[in-house]
């Protein structure tokens, strides 16, 4: 067990503890038990050199959704899709300051499913957003807790879903056997946190809001600026309906083949990376984004910088992992556990991890990694070990009392309205969402 314990120990110092210079960065905390695992287990260079390409191939798919996803949002935020959304959101719910609230809710989701990390979306729209709510006299608590709300519940919302892509990856199943599950339960979040949002405010005036236009003025003027995004929708829907575009036209099929052979570049082939690809160059056909492609090309790069950095290192880690013999010693340790003891004690651990880290990432990695293989080796189905997974994870992100997500928004929040915003109080409003992702998470990992 000392194989496991060692580089597991490793990690978690390194990431939890306030240690000189590397306390709390989770780069050197993953490589480090990479090289823990590593050394224990017998690899030598070339071999542990090996394993990281394995492990980086195995979760190829999660880092190339990141890489285009940002830069296809970039993209939809400079050519006004984004705008155009919270327009017509907001000329849906009309002008009530509850329907103000949900629009911007749902906007969120939306930016969040495209980019798959919720800071990154609160970031991006939360600036968008921040001035109209307070407005009309929401606190800064509530008004982080409607972007902090919106983000996670975006950060694995289908068609992108990259906490259940990656909680896919990590299971060894293919994600269009849960992206299903996930539109269900997904949109159920979707329902609690707009209700939250609406009990939010309920004491508030909408004598400052401006009438929003008809729906029908937005689209006919602006509808040129949602093709991209539609595009990318019927290449998924169609897609899930078993018609995949890329692999039924003559020429590219071919491409797509043998790109699905070469390692890590695999992740390219991957249909709904493909689907964004291909939104993305149908972006670049209008001028407004053509003018500002460094620039989309350096903010989307800028935004998941570090995620893909994150996601490049747990792919060392985990395939160093494998190969070091890790996951088979924590089978074999966990056999004759019952299986309701081990999926409390990894969704508590995953809740926590994610919590300290804001990141269902470094949740998924540091936890599923090796709570996934051991649960469906205790007979649990391995569709419901990655959906319950992606949920857990989810729900780190906003869960009390250190959730660095929320940090990250209350510190937004209050640097724009110049106001102290206190995060804890808004993780508590936030409770909502979370409480329902943990007990979805939960569910699977107990009735699978």
């Amino acid at each position: 067990m000392w194989l496991v314990i060692v580089p597991v120990a490793v990690l978690f110092a390194i990431i939890l503890l306030p240690l000189p210079r590397i306390g709390g960065n989770v780069i050197v905390g993953l490589l480090a038990a990479a090289a823990a695992a590593a050394l224990l287990g017998g690899l030598g260079p070339l071999a542990a050199l090996e394993a990281a390409i394995l492990g980086i191939d195995k979760l190829a798919w999660v880092i190339m959704l990141s890489i285009f996803g940002s830069l296809y949002a970039e993209a939809q935020v400079r050519l006004g899709a984004m705008q155009t959304a919270l327009d017509g959101f907001r000329a849906l719910f009309g002008r009530s300051t509850a329907g103000l609230v949900c629009a911007v809710i749902l906007t969120l989701v939306l930016s969040g499913s495209l980019l798959g990390d919720a800071i990154a979306a609160a970031t991006v729209i939360g600036l968008l957003v921040i001035p109209a709510l307070a407005a009309i006299g929401l606190s800064g608590e509530r008004i982080a807790v409607i972007i902090v709300m919106g983000a996670v519940i975006g950060s694995g919302m289908p068609p992108i879903s990259q906490s259940f892509f990656l909680a896919a990856s990590l299971t060894g199943i293919d994600p269009g056997a849960i992206l299903g599950r996930a539109y269900l339960t997904m949109g159920g979040s979707v329902v609690i946190a707009m209700l939250v949002g609406v009990w939010l405010c309920r004491r508030t005036s909408s004598a400052t809001l401006a009438a929003p236009q008809p729906l029908a003025t937005i689209l006919s003027s602006r509808w040129c600026t949602l093709i991209p995004m539609l595009v990318l929708l019927a290449i998924v829907v169609a897609a899930s309906l078993g018609f995949n575009l890329f692999e039924q036209t003559p020429g590219l099929a071919d491409g797509v083949a043998w790109l699905s052979q070469v390692p890590i570049l695999r992740g390219l082939a991957f249909r709904v990376v493909l689907a964004i690809i291909a939104a993305l160059l149908i972006s670049f056909l209008f001028r407004t984004v053509r003018r500002q492609a460094v620039a989309i090309v350096g903010s989307g790069l800028s935004n998941i910088t570090k995620t893909v950095q994150i996601q490049l290192c747990a792919g060392v880690m985990v395939g160093v992992f494998y190969q070091a013999g890790l996951i088979e010693v924590v089978q074999q340790a966990t056999g004759h556990l019952v299986p309701h003891l081990m999926a409390t004690v990894g969704g508590i651990a995953t809740l926590v991890v994610g919590m300290l880290t804001g990141s269902q990432t470094t949740a998924q990695t540091m936890i599923v990694s090796m709570m996934a293989p051991a649960l469906t080796h205790l007979g649990r189905d391995p569709e419901a070990v990655a959906v319950g997974a992606a949920h857990l994870a989810m729900a780190g992100q906003s869960m009390p009392p250190v959730g660095l997500t929320t940090f990250v928004v209350t510190g937004l929040v209050g640097g724009v309205i110049g106001i102290r915003v206190d995060p804890v109080k808004t993780m508590l409003l936030a409770l909502p969402v979370t409480i329902y992702f943990a007990l979805v998470g939960f569910a699977f990992w107990f009735m699978g």
